[in-house]
């Protein structure tokens, strides 16, 4: 039987509604799908997202033929709806993979590889864990876990036993970023022949800032209400969590210095509020702020009017295995980078001259590379983007996968 018509079974405990869902796995699974292989998508979806979106996802999947099951997102009681969650996908899951004669299970993060190692186990189908992070350190590193607490002390006991589980049950692993294959070898014990990587990659047809064609960028900045010669740097996604708005938000201020008409536009469903609160708070007046939230097909029109494009990420050992996603998409855009070094960010920004790396979050360091902004960055638009494609083509991606799963349905 030709691997290509074996059907995957692909588990997520992100909803397809999400941003996530739309970027990083319904591109992958239509492109594999053209390559040959059959998918059924079981997600967990939250209700609104589902209730408002739900229709136009389901005709995107049956277009491309892929199958979708749905559960919906618990968060109450704490702890406890998060057991329910797992029992649902665990059920849900063994029965797909029993009406459909799956041959592979690919599990996006750790709850999805719970189900898929109980049904590896029993079955023999062959588990892919798609990690996408160390997601027990995560829940440490974000606070959300505090170790002092003897409760989430034990639960970390608890989920670092299941997650090298996780790691010796699973077929192959997908990391997404070299730092964090290099951790899986040394910390983990896992044979690296078991690890491939996958950063999070971006559809260049959709993000290319040649199919922006400048009157129309220009419209875009007058809309905006931004003068045609000022400075805009950029930021795209939600804020907080680990994303640093404050410092974002200071090295602005030192940007102000040098380019005193300079705007900063932040991409974002986020509550305005939040962003003019925080800005006022740090001296930066409001007439240099813009906030404009965008669907995904806005996006990369929205994008086309920055100068630069800016996001610091808290450092911490959990982001080794961090691939931002909005990386490979500002790169595809041509639009210079300002970042930390987190997960590959560092080695990607210093390899392909593609923006600048921030070493030290500090005011002093901003105004020095502020002042290096004045003289302007050696990568052109074209440059950078050239180096998009060769890191972060989503086509590359969905070649990497389907190289996994020929090894793992033969």
């Amino acid at each position: 039987m030709d691997v290509k018509n074996k059907k995957v079974l692909f588990i997520s405990y992100d909803g397809m509604t999400d941003q996530l869902g739309q970027s990083q796995v319904i591109p992958y699974l239509k492109a594999l799908t053209k390559q040959g292989y059959s998918f059924h998508i079981l997600s967990v979806e939250k209700k609104k997202r589902l209730e408002e979106r739900g229709d136009l996802i389901r005709g995107i999947l049956q277009e491309a033929g892929i199958g979708w099951t749905t559960l919906l997102f618990s968060t109450r009681p704490p702890i406890l709806s998060k057991i329910y969650d797992q029992w649902k996908l665990n059920r849900t899951a063994a029965a797909i993979c029993r009406e459909e004669k799956i041959s592979l299970l690919h599990c996006r993060s750790y709850v999805p590889a719970a189900a898929g190692k109980k049904i590896a186990k029993r079955t023999g189908i062959p588990f892919l864990f798609d990690m996408r992070g160390f997601w027990v350190d995560e829940r440490v590193d974000s606070g959300l876990w505090k170790l002092s607490n003897p409760l989430y002390r034990l639960l970390y006991r608890i989920y670092k036993k299941k997650e090298q589980g996780y790691f010796n049950a699973a077929s192959h692993i997908i990391s997404l970023t070299h730092k964090g294959r290099q951790e899986l070898i040394t910390r983990y014990q896992v044979p690296a022949g078991k690890i491939s990587v996958i950063p999070c990659c971006a559809d260049m047809q959709h993000f290319d800032f040649q199919r922006v064609l400048p009157d129309f960028t220009a419209s875009y900045k007058q809309k905006l209400g931004i003068p045609p010669s000022a400075k805009v740097l950029s930021y795209l996604g939600s804020l907080g969590g680990w994303y640093l708005s404050d410092e974002m938000l200071l090295f602005f201020r030192s940007l102000l210095k040098q380019f005193p008409d300079a705007v900063f536009l932040f991409i974002t469903h986020d509550d305005p509020r939040v962003i003019t609160a925080t800005a006022e708070r740090l001296g930066i007046p409001a007439n240099h702020i813009r906030i404009q939230p965008a669907s995904r097909e806005e996006v990369p029109a929205w994008l086309s009017v920055s100068d630069w494009n800016i996001f610091f990420i808290k450092d911490a050992y959990s982001k080794k295995a961090s691939s931002p996603t909005k990386q490979g998409e500002v790169m595809a855009m041509g639009i210079p980078v300002i970042c930390n070094d987190i997960g590959d960010t560092g080695q990607i920004v210093a390899e392909t001259s593609s923006g600048i790396l921030v070493p030290q979050l500090d005011e002093k360091t901003f105004d020095a590379i502020a002042k290096q902004l004045k003289h302007g960055l050696p990568g052109s638009r074209e440059q950078i983007r050239k180096k998009a494609i060769e890191i972060f083509d989503l086509q590359q991606g969905a070649n990497t996968y389907e190289e996994v799963y020929q090894q793992l349905l033969k």
